[in-house]
């Protein structure tokens, strides 16, 4: 099983099939790689995320709802690949990657962005529609 490396060096193992389901989730997401690689070092609000803002900051190749990028983010929570970031006041708008997030992430910088295959996305709307556990 493959580990990572938190920034408390802690080393987490993850099985294949988890690694699996969270790169396909982010290959199937509506955003581009230029998020992701922002998660990894800061939080991004929702607000950077969606409509023009998001186009212009490279995040998506197109413009997309508050509603439409919230359930893609929400998706990605459950999938382990992200979390909201969270201030003194409680849960903010903002997310960031989670270990399992940065491991795929780091993994996509030393090999292409690989575009989803139509078993990826028909397997990826199966299992998020379901909530299924693998």
């Amino acid at each position: 099983m493959p580990s990572v490396n938190s920034p408390n060096q802690k080393t987490f193992t993850y099985p294949r099939s988890t690694l699996e389901r969270a790169e396909r989730a982010l290959v199937c997401s509506p955003f581009n790689l230029c998020l992701y690689e922002t998660m990894r070092s800061g939080r991004v609000a929702l607000s950077e995320i969606t409509g023009v803002s998001g186009v212009q900051h490279g995040y998506t190749k197109r413009p997309i709802s508050e509603l439409a990028a919230d359930n893609a983010l929400v998706w990605l929570i459950q999938v382990g690949v992200l979390r909201r970031e969270v201030d003194g006041q409680g849960i903010t708008d903002s997310f960031r990657l989670t270990p399992i997030g940065r491991q795929i992430v780091e993994q996509f910088q030393r090999k292409p962005w690989r575009t989803p295959t139509g078993s990826d996305k028909l397997y990826n709307v199966f299992i998020r529609w379901f909530r299924l556990p693998f």
